[in-house]
């Protein structure tokens, strides 16, 4: 079958790709999270924790391998597009406490160039606009779908199978 260039349009074109431009927001949102939670364990939970303790957490042991086992779990879950629904929640609750308890008195960006040296380049501390960049890519993902090659499609389509079937 050839390809009918002249019905193929512009906006045919986006159309029909639109639902693609979701794949890379789970998969580096997913993989940011990820990343996050094998960072608290590569350093050890212990400092993760003591952080957790000195912003004063309540119950800063449990708090802070929940905060480590979420982004692991929920980041792995997002990066393949499985519960995306489900896992967004507690994804974006360690994300709004990250951005009040420790981002927010930052200001807004999150790159702040203090200098250049002969032994490299220094930033300040990192404000909450990253916080609100991957709220804004979960709630993305949370109304639109988890987009192309989801474990969420797969189970929704063989959810509808089960249902046809019985009816």
């Amino acid at each position: 079958m050839l390809l009918n260039w002249k019905a193929l349009s512009l906006q045919s074109v986006r159309v029909k790709l639109a639902e693609f431009a979701l794949l890379p927001l789970r998969l580096v949102v997913g993989y940011g999270f990820m990343a996050h939670g094998y960072a608290k364990l590569a350093r050890g939970p212990a400092d993760f924790i003591h952080i957790l303790g000195a912003l004063g957490v309540p119950g800063p042991g449990f708090m802070g391998w929940l905060t480590i086992g979420t982004e692991l779990i929920g980041g792995f879950a997002v990066l393949i597009g499985a519960f995306v629904m489900l896992v967004s929640a507690p994804l974006a609750a360690i994300l709004v406490v990250a951005a009040l308890t420790v981002h927010l008195q930052y200001g807004f960006s999150t790159i702040k160039l203090q200098a250049v040296t002969a032994a490299g380049v220094q930033f300040g501390q990192p404000g909450f606009e990253l916080d609100l960049l991957y709220l804004a890519c979960l709630v993305t993902l949370v109304l639109s779908g988890p987009g192309p090659f989801a474990i969420d499609n797969l189970l929704a389509h063989r959810y509808e199978e089960i249902i046809c079937q019985k009816v």
